[in-house]
This record gives structure tokens, sequence and C-alpha cells, in this order.
């Protein structure tokens, strides 16, 4: 427990973390990097040089400072970060290094104004938070370990199969090399892959959706490559993976993880939107809804840039064809003349209220989105402003953990 006199001490950088928390760590991570090479190895290297990581890691101490005399407050966050740790291979020795790094951080951004006991006050917090996330991790860890067909780590598996699904997206399937069971998922799971690049002086980590049903003898996944654009660099590991990589190729794999899973306790309608690459947890989900509850109304909204960017449209609409309660509609950005003679969209443009309460039965029901941030952001504004409840509206980043 921290004293009440850490907590206010605490709470009276609340306004400094607002104004210098991605300065902050910003150098955090310049000097992590510097004592610790090795951690290179675990951590997103794109996700660093665009800031994303940073971003993420500085709301994050801003929440805690916020909260830190309720911590209960931000324990579905902790959850959901322990997720990350868990497939990323974060273990209780990496958090001492962390901390040092961290108040080593503020000290150098703030300079005198980091006293002795906010150094101290920070410190007390710090034992505390990292005490619940390695408490959280273990329990997944063994979890992970523990269950039908599980693994801690990384274990092996094969590219038994590669199936091009679009223009930049193909779907990789994988079975694990020993030939064994697998570890089954929750629709809306992703698992981690990694990889030594050829050339490359550290491992790349990279966390992906499952695009298929639970309970198969594989797991897949549906990758888009990412092209340069707007002055950010082609995606190292998409364009190795789709370029290559091929059938036989061993990859490595976590286990499953991650909290943006389809919840079956409930019964209501429950729509699916999705932007670009975002349908791969949504496809997991419409498989799991028409097996598991075929009474329940599914509506699937996707929008893509045309229909040559639009990956695992057939395989879609066959679900649909084969269960009268699910309905599909596809919004293109900028249809060709193909997709226009084909009548292959139902709208053109973008998502918006207007479209989804045409489609939709009605608010009254659970909505799942996940796509590139904008479209996310677009999406969270239309059911927020359609008065649909923050509790009934799911998303997920990939990525570090944003904000909408």
């Amino acid at each position: 427990m921290l004293s009440e006199q850490t907590i206010r001490v605490i709470k009276s950088t609340v306004p400094v973390l607002e104004v210098h928390g991605e300065t902050i760590t910003k150098r955090f991570y310049q000097r992590l990097f510097a004592a610790h090479p090795e951690l290179l190895n675990i951590f997103n290297h794109a996700n660093q040089k665009q800031g994303r990581q940073q971003a993420a890691l500085a709301n994050a101490v801003y929440a805690a400072a916020l909260h830190i005399d309720r911590l209960e407050a931000i324990l579905p966050a902790v959850k959901q970060i322990a997720h990350k740790h868990r497939s990323l291979g974060i273990k209780p020795e990496h958090y001492p290094i962390v901390g040092e790094n961290l108040l080593g951080a503020i000290k150098d951004v703030l300079g005198d104004a980091a006293t002795d006991e906010i150094l101290g006050a920070w410190a007390d917090a710090y034992g505390v938070i990292a005490g619940a996330f390695i408490g959280v991790e273990a329990g997944m860890y063994k979890e992970a370990a523990e269950a039908p067909g599980g693994w801690a780590d990384f274990r092996p598996f094969v590219i038994s199969r590669k199936e091009q699904e679009s223009d930049v997206i193909t779907s990789f399937y994988l079975r694990p090399q020993d030939g064994g069971p697998i570890a089954d998922f929750e629709p809306g799971q992703y698992v981690s892959l990694r990889f030594q690049i050829p050339g490359e002086t550290n491992t790349h980590i990279r966390q992906y959706s499952l695009s298929h049903a639970p309970g198969q003898s594989f797991y897949r996944i549906s990758v888009k490559r990412e092209n340069t654009r707007d002055d950010v660099p082609a995606g190292k590991v998409s364009v190795y993976l789709h370029e290559q990589l091929q059938e036989g190729d061993v990859v490595e794999l976590s286990a499953p993880a991650g909290d943006f899973t389809l919840d079956l306790q409930d019964t209501r309608p429950v729509t699916l939107i999705s932007g670009g690459v975002g349908l791969t947890p949504m496809v997991s989900m419409l498989h799991t809804l028409v097996a598991k509850q075929p009474e329940r109304a599914v509506t699937f909204l996707h929008a893509a840039l045309d229909g040559r960017h639009h990956a695992l449209r057939a395989e879609v609409e066959a679900v649909a064809a084969a269960n009268p309660q699910v309905n599909v509609a596809w919004c293109y950005a900028q249809p060709t003349e193909e997709d226009r003679a084909a009548g292959a969209f139902d709208k053109e443009g973008y998502i918006d209220l207007p479209w989804i309460q045409s489609l939709v039965p009605g608010r009254d029901g659970s909505f799942y989105f996940c796509g590139p941030v904008p479209f996310m952001q677009a999406v969270n504004a239309a059911l927020t402003a359609w008065g649909v409840p923050e509790a009934d509206r799911r998303y997920e980043f990939f990525g570090p953990k944003g904000t909408l």
C-alpha cells in the first residue's frame, strides 16, 4: 500500500506529466536501449520510430498518476497491457530495468524540479504498479502453459499454406512443427510471431489477429503488406512475410493472447464493423457467432478502398448465404469501374451513422469495430452520437494502445 504522502506527491505531478509525458517517455526509451540493447529484440522498432510506443507509455504513466489513489480503476488497462507483455515474453526481471530508466528519464527531463521527494514517491508507486503487472502476467503465463495444447514463450510453427486474399493481404495457415495439439483461443485474440530476418541485428516480434474460427488444427493470420506511404517506410516484417517466407518455412509463435474478445453471454444483436485489415478478428468472431449462437442477429459491415483491396469477401459471403440471420454490406472508398459494373459494393465513400442505422436493427446491441485509427475514431464518434453506451462499444488497436 502507498502512504497518503506518496499519493499526494504523485497526484501533484499529474499536470507536469500532461505537459512533459511524451518527452519523458522518449528519453526513457533512449536510456533503456542505450543501457540494454538486448531489449531491442522485444520492442517494435517501427512503433518506436513513429512515436506510437512513447505516446502509449506516456498515456499509461499519466493514467497511473491520475488514479494512484484507486489503482483498481486502471486494472482493465493493466490486464490489456499484460496480455501484450505475455505474448512478447516480458518477464519479472525486466521490471527493475524499466523502473531505473523511467526514474532516470524523469530526472533528465524535469531537472531540479524532480526533487528527491518526487523521485522517491515515483519509485514507491512504480514498485506497486510493477508488482501488479508481474502478478497478473504470472497468472497468464501459467494459464497459457497449462492449457490443453498450450505452451509458454514461443513455439515453432510451419507455414502449411499461403494464400493471397487481396492486392495487399495474404493469409498464412500455421501448424505446429511438433505435430501436437494447439491451444484454443477466443475469437478476437492474436498471436505474436517472432522473426530473425536475415541481415537484421535484432529479432522482430509482431502481433497478428487470428482470422479463422477457434477449434481448428491450425492457426490462420491474414497480414497486410505495409508499403511505403507518407514518408513511412515499408513494413520490414510484413514485407518479409509476403515476399520471403513460403510454405514449409518455420516461424515462432506465442500462445494466443488479448482481451478484445467476443462476449458469448450476450444474446442481443451484434454488429461487426471493420476497415481494411481490421476485418481479421471480425471474421473469427463471425465464424464463432454462427456456430455458437445461430439465433443471434449479426450485421457485418466492412470498408475497403475498392474490390482489389477487399480480403476474405467470398468467405464472409459464404457464411452469410448459409446463415439467414447474418446481414453483410460493403463500403468502398474509391470503387473501380469493375466494382461499379459488378455492383460489388453497397455504399461509396465512408461508413457513417445514417448507413449504420439503415442496416442495424437498433442501438440496443453490441458493437465491435477494428481498423485504422482514423476509421475507428469516426465509427466511435458515430456510435456515440447515436447514444450507444460505452460498454457496448468494443474496439481493438493494432499496435500500442491509443485513444479515440
